[in-house]
């Protein structure tokens, strides 16, 4: 479709055990819904029987392919673009299978960075979980903190799409590689979409104080001490018996396979034995 470039081949790797979940990084343009369509059209042309445009494909059986790509809203009936987003997650979490094929681009991204990051990261977590669903996936997201599930959780696995940094350009490789990206490089992205140079300039001096905030209050956090007279939870000598009980089933809660029910059972649970 595209003239002034070429098509660039990837590979994909999904089955139903140690590459259920696939989160893929990058900036916008490089081409993340690209490659997730991509991997949709050709499993749908699997299953019709027809050949698939690749040197080699094993494809399982695919009972449906759910797809949550695109922001809109739905004015008319009153739903914004989040509650539209969510009533469509909600969809596809109801009614997918361990057979289905998720395609997922960035969940979440309507409401605040907290809200939307929490959202994705338990989507997550209960679609890789094979005892709720297990279903393969393919899960785009700017939120770089997801790349943690990695190192948590059996089964997910992280990829990023390539750029390469030429001096105050971006250039997209439009290649996909094993690891998570590094960030998201909006504000060049702007910059090539035409946005001024005077407010791309701003941004860049705002994201860089941004960051510094957020360096120096971690480093802050590091080195705040409880003040005298204040319990540190962490500090077991300080604590009663009961607390010490308290903490130590805290440690050994895995809320993702909580259901809402259980975690209100167990928190009321752990309250009574402060009491």
């Amino acid at each position: 479709m595209l003239e002034d470039s070429l098509f660039v081949p990837n590979d994909t790797w999904l089955d139903n055990d140690e590459n259920r979940v696939s989160i893929i990084t990058g900036p916008n343009m490089a081409g993340k819904s690209t490659y997730m369509r991509q991997v949709a059209l050709i499993s749908l042309m699997a299953q019709a029987g027809s050949f698939v445009p690749a040197e080699y494909a094993k494809i399982g059986l695919v009972d449906r392919i759910f797809t949550r790509i695109g922001a809109s809203d739905d004015l008319a009936s009153g739903q914004s673009t989040f509650m539209v987003e969510m009533t469509e997650v909600a969809n596809i979490l109801e009614n997918a299978t361990e057979k289905s094929l998720l395609i997922l681009d960035e969940i979440g991204r309507g409401t605040s960075t907290y809200d939307g990051l929490s959202i994705a990261w338990a989507v997550i977590e209960y679609i890789n979980d094979k005892s709720r669903l297990g279903a393969r996936t393919l899960f785009a997201t700017h939120y770089h903190e997801l790349t943690e599930l990695e190192e948590r959780l059996h089964g997910i696995k992280n990829y990023c799409v390539s750029v390469k940094k030429k001096g105050e350009d971006i250039i997209f490789l439009r290649k996909i590689t094993r690891g998570g990206a590094d960030k998201s490089y909006g504000v060049e992205v702007a910059g090539l979409a035409g946005i001024p140079a005077q407010v791309i300039e701003r941004a860049k001096m705002i994201l860089k104080e941004l960051d510094e905030a957020d360096i120096n209050q971690a480093h802050k956090k590091k080195r705040q001490k409880p003040v005298e007279g204040q319990l540190d939870l962490f500090t077991s000598s300080s604590l009663s018996k009961a607390e010490r009980e308290v903490l130590d089933e805290l440690k050994m809660l895995d809320p993702s396979l909580l259901t809402p029910l259980d975690a209100l059972n167990k928190l009321y649970s752990l309250q009574q034995k402060l009491k």
